[in-house]
């Protein structure tokens, strides 16, 4: 850029200043519009004033100009850096200050919640809900390692990575007493894994099916009949409350029956609940002992 609206130059012909009067012949002179002026008088009343500094740009300096803005040639600097910015590529901000390209893109970029630095193009970067972190940045707020590109959990202001947030936040299995990610079951109000809530027996988990519970151990029917439930003295099968026929057992001795085959041997009498006698090791009602 130069000035292009006037010219310099020494004076061989006799001309007066046209503001001062002063005679020209052998001086410096500015001719600006046709007008010829000594080089006090261009200063004091044609000369650009320069954005920067606010002084005037005088016939003897170099001056740049941009959108009818002026500048001295060496006020013409990065308003961040101060690296001049003649013949170099540079953005004009607010208030008039110049920017080169490497501050404006610095200054542009979005920050690094984590360090507060710009984010530049070609940082490695993590972005959430409007956020953005240095991928070195975003760590876990518990144990402050790097999450990076890793699964992390969002708790309010802060992220934790995924062994945190099980320590941290995730319930514990009543039998392993390992954290429960997802999934899983209550029972009796705590907290298992479905893989850990099984038949002490077979083994086939129990989660939506129908179970026991014997001394904190878990059963499925088909177990609880074979290996827990007693034998009904009666009818030899199992006697599984809760699980059929009959919720009422009958105990006598080192025996149990069903209420229902808890009967009178000879004339089959329901004895549950009423006076009954044992004879040579079988059952009776109160009256068939004296037909037998």
């Amino acid at each position: 850029a130069g000035p292009g609206s006037y010219t310099v130059g020494t004076m061989s012909e006799r001309f007066d200043c046209h503001y001062c009067r002063d005679p020209l012949h052998g001086k410096k002179y500015v001719k600006k519009e046709g007008r010829h002026c000594c080089v006090k008088c261009f200063e004091k009343f044609c000369a650009n004033t320069c954005i920067e500094c606010k002084k005037p740009i005088g016939a003897d300096s170099k001056e740049l100009h941009f959108k009818n803005r002026y500048w001295h040639d060496n006020c013409f600097r990065c308003f961040k850096c101060y690296t001049s910015l003649v013949n170099e590529p540079f953005m004009l901000r607010e208030n008039n200050k110049v920017w080169c390209s490497n501050c404006t893109a610095t200054e542009d970029a979005p920050r690094c919640k984590g360090c507060f630095k710009p984010i530049i193009a070609g940082d490695q970067n993590v972005e959430y809900k409007k956020m953005v972190w240095h991928k070195d940045c975003f760590t876990c707020s518990q144990c402050k390692q790097v999450i990076g590109s890793g699964s992390f959990f969002p708790k309010g202001d802060d992220f934790y990575c995924v062994s945190c947030h099980e320590h941290k936040f995730a319930k514990t299995c009543a039998k392993c007493k390992n954290p429960i990610t997802s999934g899983g079951l209550t029972y009796q109000e705590q907290p298992w894994h479905s893989e850990c809530f099984i038949c002490s027996n077979c083994k086939k988990p129990l989660g939506g099916k129908r179970f026991t519970a014997v001394e904190d151990e878990f059963y499925c029917v088909e177990c609880y009949k074979e290996c827990v439930a007693k034998k009904c003295a009666g009818c030899k099968n199992p006697i599984t409350a809760g699980f059929g026929r009959g919720t009422s057992v009958v105990n006598y001795e080192d025996e149990s029956w069903h209420d229902y085959c808890f009967k009178c041997t000879k004339c089959a009498r329901a004895l549950a609940n009423k006076r009954f006698v044992c004879h040579n090791g079988k059952i009776y009602c109160a009256d068939c002992p004296k037909r037998l």
